[in-house]
């Protein structure tokens, strides 16, 4: 016998993941933010959620909303950061969250952008995970800064992550290039270094928070590759190639080594994909 549909299991009428990401994206303070990305993947994966159409939901907004603090600087304007003393510490923790808050309005944009694609569910299944994880990063950050007497905003933080996602919002294929190929790539390469130095200071409980991030960082990774193939395949083009030419026309950056292959290639994104952009890019 089936048993009936409880209030909480119940589709929710006139409700859409796509208008759910563009109110995650809007909203201005971190714990609406944060708390309508859990309430969105619980209404999600338990398929109470129809995906919705980014025209009849108003369509993605062309900046996140924010709170009034930080203060936003342009990125050479931002002070350099050390994790040595606690208010090297704070500094680091700081941007940090600001890279995770960033993260949040990306992942969401990105499933609420791109969803006139013809796409398979499992492609929202997997974003809508990265989402959560993302709002979870930022609150143990979060967390973690009010554990050192210091809160998100007392810093300034720097404008320049929310520039990828205006340079990528017309192409999904250089949206997953630019943000989960290259720019959270390079967590993979620094995030090791990070941990061993909170260790090596006796700051054990960033050096879990880190760990964390940088064991989610690699699934995020894994998706944009998986994804980023899946586009190429519909198109008939090669992966590599066509990875280069997308970065190197939408990304402003530079491609730094030392990478970590090893990480790198454990997501999917082998060798072939960054190295030659290395002397290519900047």
């Amino acid at each position: 016998m089936r048993q009936p549909v409880t209030e909480e299991q119940a589709p929710l009428q006139g409700d859409t993941l796509v208008a759910r990401a563009n109110a995650i994206v809007r909203a201005p303070a971190t714990a609406d933010k944060v708390a309508l990305a859990y309430e969105t993947a619980k209404a999600w994966f338990q398929r109470r959620l129809a995906l919705g159409s980014p025209s009849r939901e108003g369509g993605m907004p062309d900046r996140p909303g924010r709170p009034d603090r930080p203060v936003l600087l342009a990125p050479r304007d931002m002070p350099k950061r050390a994790l040595g003393g606690e208010a090297g510490r704070i500094a680091l923790l700081h941007s940090l969250a600001h890279i995770e808050l960033n993260a949040v309005d990306l992942t969401w944009d990105l499933i609420g952008r791109f969803a006139h694609v013809r796409l398979p569910r499992s492609y929202y299944d997997d974003w809508v995970r990265v989402g959560l994880e993302e709002a979870k990063h930022f609150s143990l950050l979060e967390a973690r800064l009010a554990d050192l007497r210091a809160a998100y905003g007392d810093l300034p933080a720097h404008d320049g992550l929310w520039q990828a996602a205006q340079d990528t919002g017309h192409d999904l294929a250089a949206r997953l290039a630019v943000i989960p190929l290259v720019l959270e790539a390079r967590g993979l390469d620094i995030t090791p270094s990070m941990i061993a130095k909170a260790e090596s200071l006796g700051d054990e409980a960033t050096a879990r928070i880190l760990a964390i991030i940088y064991r989610d960082e690699k699934t995020h990774v894994a998706f944009g590759a998986k994804w980023f193939r899946f586009l190429c395949d519909r198109t008939g083009t090669r992966p590599e190639p066509r990875f280069h030419d997308l970065v190197r026309t939408h990304f402003k950056g530079t491609l730094k080594p030392p990478f970590n292959d090893r990480a790198r290639s454990e997501a999917g994104l082998t060798p072939g994909f960054y190295r030659p952009l290395a002397r290519l890019v900047g």
